[in-house]
C-alpha cells in the first residue's frame, strides 16, 4: 500500500523527489507504531491510533527526536493522504484520520538580509580569476537574482539559460579568455535572453527575468569557467558544475553560500534566506504582491502575503523614524 500510494502521489500529483523521500520516512515511522500497536492492516486503525501518533511525534522517544510543529504536520498529513487513498482504493472500509487535525504553527515572519549584506555577500565569492569563484558568483547572483530554491537552482541545465543569438560557448580554453560582446552590451540583446526557466514544486515551470548583474555572472561563468570544470568530467547538461565535472549538488550549494557568508561577516545566512531577500526587497521597492507570487512560484497568494507582513513592520520604522509627530 505504502509503494502504491507514493507512486500516487509521484506520477498523479508531481510532489517533489525531496517532497516523497519525506513521506516516505515519515509513513514508514507511522507503519512501524500501527504494528507496535499490534495492527497489520490499515482497516484495523482507528482514530485513537492516529491521535497517539501525533502525540509521539511530539514528545519523542529513545530512537526519534520531538519533532517541531511544521514536521508534525507535514507528517499528519501524509498520514491523512495515506488514509483517504486506502478508502478510495477499496482497502479500507473507513477513514480514521479524516478529523485528525495537525498542530496549529506559529506563524513566522520570513527573515531577509539587507541589500548591502547581498552585495557583501556575492563580493565575498572572491576576485573572478578561478572557474570556481567565478561559478560561485553566479550562483549566488542566480540565487538572490530569481528567488529560486537551492534545488531549482542547483536543478537548472545551460538550456534553461539562453545565450545570445550566434553566440556559442565553447568547449574547452583558458579563463583569460575575453569576455564576449554579449556580455558587456546586454542591453542589445533580445528579451528573452534576459530570463531563465526554474523547475519547481509539484513540476511546475516558470520564466524568471534575470537581472544585468545575475546575467553578466552567468554569462562569465558559461564562457570563462564551466568548459574547464566540465573536462573533468563525463558529460551533463548541468548548468553548475562541481570541481569533477559533475552537477553541483544542493549541499555543495550550500556549502559556497556558507563559505561565502562566513568571508563577509554573516551568520545565520541560507539559501532560503536569499529567497525571502528577494521577495522582501521586491515589495519593498513597490512590486504587487501577485508579481512577487508568481516569480516565487507559489501556488496561492496567501503563501506569498507573509512578506507584506515584513514590509509593514519596515513601513512602521520609517514613519516611526521620519514623521514629526510619530516621536515619543
Amino acid at each position: 500500500m505504502l509503494s502504491s500510494y507514493l507512486a500516487h502521489l509521484a506520477v498523479e500529483r508531481g510532489l517533489s523527489a525531496n517532497t516523497l523521500a519525506s513521506y516516505r520516512r515519515d509513513l514508514r515511522r507511522y507503519l512501524d507504531h500501527l504494528r507496535a500497536r499490534g495492527l497489520d492492516t490499515l482497516s484495523q486503525v482507528a482514530e485513537s491510533d492516529v491521535v497517539a501518533f501525533l502525540a509521539a511525534l511530539r514528545e519523542g522517544d529513545d530512537d526519534h527526536p520531538a519533532l517541531v510543529a511544521s514536521s508534525a504536520a507535514r507528517a499528519v498529513s501524509a498520514v491523512r493522504g495515506l488514509h483517504r487513498f486506502a478508502l478510495r482504493e477499496g482497502v479500507s472500509g473507513h477513514d480514521p484520520a479524516h478529523e485528525v487535525r495537525p498542530p496549529r504553527q506559529l506563524r513566522r515572519l520570513p527573515k531577509a538580509i539587507t541589500v548591502a549584506e547581498v552585495e557583501r555577500l556575492i563580493a565575498a565569492c572572491g576576485p573572478a580569476d578561478s572557474p570556481l569563484a567565478l561559478r560561485n558568483r553566479a550562483l549566488l547572483e542566480v540565487l538572490y537574482g530569481t528567488g529560486a530554491r537551492i534545488s531549482e537552482a542547483v536543478g537548472l541545465a545551460v538550456d534553461d539559460v539562453p545565450t545570445s543569438s550566434g553566440t556559442s560557448l565553447p568547449s574547452s580554453g583558458s579563463p583569460d579568455w575575453p569576455v564576449p560582446s554579449f556580455i558587456s552590451s546586454p542591453r542589445e540583446r533580445d528579451a528573452d535572453q534576459d530570463q531563465v526557466r526554474l523547475r519547481g514544486k509539484g513540476g511546475r515551470t516558470r520564466i524568471v527575468p534575470l537581472g544585468r548583474f545575475a546575467r553578466r555572472a552567468l554569462d562569465a561563468y558559461l564562457v570563462r569557467a564551466r568548459p574547464l570544470l566540465a573536462a573533468h568530467g563525463r558529460g551533463t547538461p548541468a548548468l553548475f558544475l562541481n570541481a569533477r565535472g559533475g552537477r553541483l549538488t544542493r549541499q555543495g550549494a550550500w556549502e559556497v553560500l556558507q563559505a561565502a557568508a562566513e568571508r563577509a561577516g554573516l551568520s545565520g545566512v541560507s539559501p532560503h534566506m536569499l529567497r525571502h531577500s528577494f521577495a522582501t526587497h521586491l515589495l519593498d521597492g513597490g512590486a504587487d504582491v501577485r508579481v512577487v507570487q508568481e516569480l516565487l512560484g507559489h501556488a496561492s497568494v496567501t503563501t506569498t502575503q507573509v512578506y507584506t507582513l515584513v514590509t509593514v513592520d519596515r513601513l512602521r520604522e520609517v514613519y516611526a523614524a521620519a514623521h514629526p509627530r510619530a516621536l515619543h
